[in-house]
């Protein structure tokens, strides 16, 4: 159990399956992005230095400096997604058979052509 700094007791358990706050939650993709943001810069700077002397570092230091945007936005929505809760199917309505229902035969006659003549 965590504990949190201005308490001194545990953190109370929560029973319902309630989502994060929304303020919460922006706060925390804000704070994701913004280390994939810190980690993409060091990347551009680990290539400026190492772009002469080693290229295949710098090489690869472009690679995940191009790429971690789009990493780090995929992985935001997904988290966002996981956090919205998960998806239950939908109850299917019971497939009975529909009732027999026995028909008495009937007599269907053609229409009377002897009014015409």
């Amino acid at each position: 159990m965590s504990t949190t700094p201005w308490r001194r007791g545990p953190r109370a358990k929560s029973i319902t399956r309630a989502r994060t706050g929304l303020t919460e939650d922006l706060h925390n993709r804000q704070r994701r992005y913004l280390t994939a943001m810190l980690i993409r810069t060091a990347c551009v700077i680990l290539m400026a230095l190492t772009w002469h002397r080693w290229p295949v570092v710098g090489v690869c230091a472009l690679a995940g400096a191009a790429l971690i945007p789009y990493i780090a936005v995929v992985l935001a929505q997904a988290h966002w997604r996981q956090q919205r809760g998960p998806r239950h199917t939908p109850a299917q309505p019971r497939q009975d058979p529909a009732p027999h229902v026995i028909l008495e035969p009937t007599l269907i006659l053609p229409p009377d052509n002897d009014k015409a003549a």
